[in-house]
């Protein structure tokens, strides 16, 4: 290919590519991006033209980073891409010359080529627009600059060891063979050896280089953090309230070559940032928020506030863009030096270029300068979000002119509905972006309070989870009472808070409840409803789902309730005790409230089921487990806005589990297990709501008839001929629903779950996935079932509660199972004489109707940790089978031979199946299984304790 406009007049292009002439070469670029390798290096053999269009460096360069893992660079991209997906075996005989042709010129191409091989020793113009001082006091920085704008300081890091110690050569000979995470336009996470790193640095000649851009460094090399610290004017930070595991990620360690850097971008959840560099220079540029710098296309997602930047690579912003400006539009600039910090305020777009090798720290922080302005970009909506980002462009009216829409095949998702907003010099209405005023008062009005921001889905982008969230504020409430008014504000702006402590008011009102403290204001829990504390109470407002559900969920939850009352079931002891439920009703601005025990249709939502009211007794449970089943599989439809339903319990004694966990001994985590064992058992064995007979009544009952002979009392009716009976069929309904969408799911979610294994989950379930049910068709062709059984659905550490006691025998401690006998013996391993004791299961509004495998699954993951000695404690306390069905005389050799007798390869496909993200607890609990080449090792791994419990329960039941 030549480097310059051809001095001949022959140009192959025409007969080289044919009808694909008429394409752009950066068109041809991005269709070939969308080829495997395979099909890559077929399509090179067409034509000389393909030929080159196929062994460019960076369409090679992009195929390395569809698979996850570990990486190691070959030399080139196309060697090392067709090494990562086997395409050809590691040789040491001599790679062929590549072809060379005359008669074909492509500027694209070669933009792209003096990109990857300019230098930029000589760019190092500062203008002196960003003022750089020494040092400055706390005071000065608040009153000056923090939160306002960017400051150079050249005198925080002098004293860190890492000044002397942070070069390339003292870094590859003590973390060498240390794994750091690469940064790529990539989903999958790349980690590369930093020998490997290094060896790749000296070597390549890529356009956008890979750097090292690794925010688990400080557990990857826990020393490092020794050679650092938060400079004295960013210590105050509200994120350390939150455990490590919870905050969201704060700290990177940087490392690039010349040509790498971060293209433009705002900082995630509007945080702020320092950024200190120990060696080498980088070439900062800065634009005020709400400013889009030119070249750059904010992407703002109307469904779920998703908010997206398309920009050119830092190096093609500076060559291309850059130059181009008139002064006026040119960002604020500064070349960082070795030793020197950078301050970059909550908002402020910026774009980073390494001039040279360099090495820099850097942290996000929340303050009370920012905080409000982070509660903002946590909710959900998309106004608000786009017009933090994108100023007045993101506002209806100011860019009807200039929005524009963009069918770029480096975005194919557009399912969902955008708005792409690129930014022009001057706007339609005569206002330029040096107008817009970055005030919370102002963003605020673009916050769509018609939206439910305690519970609405989150953008999968977001900067923290909802359940992190909500933590965090409670923990600022208690934590830094000087600044609760302000606090108020984000909890406002974040969850809308307000709201919810008017519906609070008027439930303590009308039941007599003490008035709610000022510690009491805010919603305590991680769940997705609003509960409050008040006193020796706690409120739950349902509002997860919207009305319908939200209904759904409080009718299961009395029906349960009530359940347990008939029966007497001594789970009554370890569950919250109800005092009042009913509906909260918005009319004219102000609420009321309707009692209501579960029972029949209410007047509050009459209208809204006005043809299921005349037909339902006023003593039935009308909205109980059944019908929220089936509600559930049809999706929920009913809406209404002004109406809440509530829940009044008592306060139970104890603290949330998820809490005190570190404080737990190795006998408390026994005892815990062993608790958990009697009183799921005794969950499972609660009768359902479609009969009078007891889980095992029922089994025994199925396992002696035949089709024919069941009738309605034993709710076995076969369904139209189906082998599913009548109480197994909204289990069945749901599994299959779950079915259809199992590979679009899990390719969502990603990592951590393995790619390799993704391809293989639909091979690995069954079928027919209600073969995972326990019904069965013997040699006589009847079919066996046991009941499905009330789970909870929702046990984790949030919805456990234990409290402390002294050696001495507590007279409120569990009396049931194992757990009476073990009380006198613990200690909780810290010298002292205290220790933790369970006492209640809280939170039923998820209960449903299912296979008793679907409540192992979260308690063994979230509870248990994946602890197999504390899951053997459970089982051998719940002690009950989870298939007595398949161990019958009259099933078939043929079934006792399937993977479907393994209880372990049920739980797992229930793992799959699920509707959280179980599996991404499963490879984060068991990294080595990131490894795994089949779902059947990760089966045997996680449930194949499982299979040895039944086979000895079995055994011993035998006997």
């Amino acid at each position: 290919m030549s480097l310059s406009p051809p001095s001949v007049t022959f140009d192959r292009r025409v007969d080289a590519l044919g009808d694909l002439r008429i394409l752009p070469d950066d068109t041809i670029c991005a269709i070939l991006d969308l080829l495997s390798p395979a099909d890559l290096g077929h399509l090179s053999c067409v034509s000389s033209v393909m030929y080159i269009f196929c062994n460019e460096e960076p369409l090679w360069m992009n195929k390395c980073f569809s698979i996850g893992g570990s990486l190691e660079y070959k030399g080139s991209w196309k060697k090392t891409a067709l090494s990562r997906h086997n395409l050809c075996k590691d040789s040491t005989e001599t790679y062929h010359k590549p072809l060379q042709f005359d008669g074909f010129f492509s500027f694209y191409l070669y933009k792209r080529w003096y990109r990857c091989h300019t230098s930029l020793t000589s760019f190092s113009l500062d203008t002196g627009d960003l003022e750089r001082i020494e040092d400055l006091s706390q005071d000065d920085f608040s009153l000056n600059y923090d939160g306002t704008k960017p400051i150079l300081l050249t005198g925080l890091a002098e004293t860190w060891p890492a000044r002397k110690k942070w070069t390339i050569e003292q870094l590859v000979k003590i973390y060498g063979d240390s794994f750091f995470r690469i940064s790529q336009k990539s989903p999958k996470k790349i980690m590369m050896k930093f020998k490997d790193y290094v060896s790749y640095m000296q070597v390549q000649h890529d356009e956008d280089p890979l750097y090292i851009f690794d925010d688990k460094f400080g557990e990857t090399a826990p020393s490092l953090l020794e050679d650092y610290e938060v400079p004295h004017l960013f210590k105050d930070d509200f994120f350390n309230l939150l455990s490590h595991e919870q905050r969201p990620p704060f700290r990177w360690l940087i490392i690039g070559p010349e040509r790498s850097g971060a293209s433009w971008h705002v900082d995630p959840g509007l945080t702020t940032a320092w950024n200190t560099l120990l060696c080498g220079r980088k070439r900062w540029a800065l634009y005020p928020p709400g400013r889009v710098p030119a070249g750059v296309t904010v992407h703002v997602n109307e469904v779920d506030g998703d908010v997206n930047i398309e920009s050119p690579t830092s190096l093609q912003w500076w060559l291309d863009i850059y130059p181009q400006l008139s002064d006026e539009d040119k960002p604020i600039e500064c070349t960082q030096l070795p030793g020197e910090t950078i301050y970059v305020p909550t908002g402020w777009w910026h774009c980073i270029l390494n001039l040279e090798t360099t090495v820099a720290v850097t942290q996000n922080y929340v303050n009370e300068s920012n905080f409000e302005f982070v509660c903002l970009d946590l909710a959900p909506g998309h106004c608000h979000k786009g017009v933090s980002r994108a100023g007045f462009l993101a506002v209806p009216g100011h860019q009807t002119e200039n929005a524009q829409s963009s069918d770029s095949l480096n975005h194919p998702d557009m399912t969902r509905k955008e708005k792409r907003l690129k930014s022009p010099t001057e706007f339609s209405d005569g206002t330029t972006n040096q107008c817009f005023s970055y005030d919370i008062e102002f963003l605020s009005q673009y916050l769509d309070e018609e939206r439910n921001h305690y519970c609405s889905v989150w953008s999968p982008n977001i900067y923290i989870g909802q359940r992190e969230m909500r933590e965090w504020l409670c923990k600022l409430w208690v934590a830094k009472p000087d600044i609760r008014e302000l606090i108020w504000k984000g909890a406002c702006l974040a969850i809308n808070v307000e709201k919810w402590r008017n519906c609070l008011h008027e439930v303590c009102l009308n039941h007599k409840l003490p008035a709610p403290s000022d510690d009491e204001k805010l919603p305590v829990g991680t769940g997705s409803n609003p509960v409050f504390v008040v006193s020796d109470n706690v409120v739950k407002i349902y509002a997860e789902g919207g009305f319908e559900s939200a209904l759904h969920c409080l009718g299961a939850e009395l029906e349960f309730y009530n359940l347990l009352q008939m029966y007497d079931s001594p789970l009554r002891e370890h569950v919250p005790e109800i005092i009042a439920s009913g509906f909260l009703v918005l009319e004219n601005g102000l609420h009321r409230t309707i009692p209501w025990d579960g029972r029949g249709v209410p007047g509050a939502i009459s209208e809204l089921y006005r043809d299921s009211s005349r037909e339902i007794s006023v003593d039935s449970f009308t909205f109980g487990v059944l019908r929220k089943m089936q509600t559930e599989l049809k999706g929920f439809d009913t809406s209404c806005k002004t109406i809440w339903p509530y829940l009044v319990t008592k306060r139970c004694k104890g603290d949330i589990f998820g809490k005190i966990r570190e404080k737990l001994s190795e006998e408390d985590a026994l005892n815990l297990a062993s608790f958990l064992g009697v009183q799921v058992r005794l969950l499972h064995q609660l009768p359902l709501p479609f009969g009078n007979k007891t889980h095992f009544d029922i089994n025994q009952t199925m396992l002696n008839k035949r089709p024919r002979e069941f009738d309605a009392e034993d709710s076995g009716d076969l369904v139209e001929g189906s082998h599913i009976p009548l109480e197994w069929k909204l289990v069945a309904d749901s599994l299959i629903a779950s079915r259809r969408n199992v590979r679009r799911r899990l390719e969502q979610w990603g990592d951590p779950i393995p790619a390799a294994l993704i391809e293989k989950a639909e091979e690995y379930l069954p079928n027919d996935v209600t073969d995972l049910l326990d019904i069965v068709k013997d040699d006589h062709g009847s079919y066996t079932s046991s009941s499905p059984s009330f789970i909870h659905s929702d046990i984790m550490d949030d919805n456990i509660l234990m409290k402390p006691v002294s050696s001495s025998r507590d007279k409120h401690a569990p009396e049931d199972g194992p757990v009476k006998n073990r009380l006198n013996s613990l200690s909780n391993g810290h010298g002292g004489n205290q220790k933790w004791i369970p006492t209640h299961i809280i939170d039923f509004s998820d209960v449903s109707i299912g296979d008793p495998l679907l409540d192992i699954i979260p308690l063994y993951l979230d509870v248990l940790r994946g602890e197999r000695p504390l899951l053997k404690k459970f089982l051998e306390s719940y002690a009950l089978p989870f298939s007595k069905v398949k161990d019958q005389d009259a099933l078939t050799n043929n079934f006792q031979e399937s993977k479907l007798k393994r209880i372990s390869y049920r739980a797992m496909c229930y793992c799959i199946l699920h509707d959280d993200n179980v599996l991404g607890a499963i490879f984060s609990l068991w990294e080595e299984l990131k490894a795994a080449t089949s779902w059947e090792a990760v089966e045997e791994t996680v449930w194949g304790e499982l299979n040895y419990y039944q086979k000895s329960l079995s055994k011993h039941l035998t006997d």
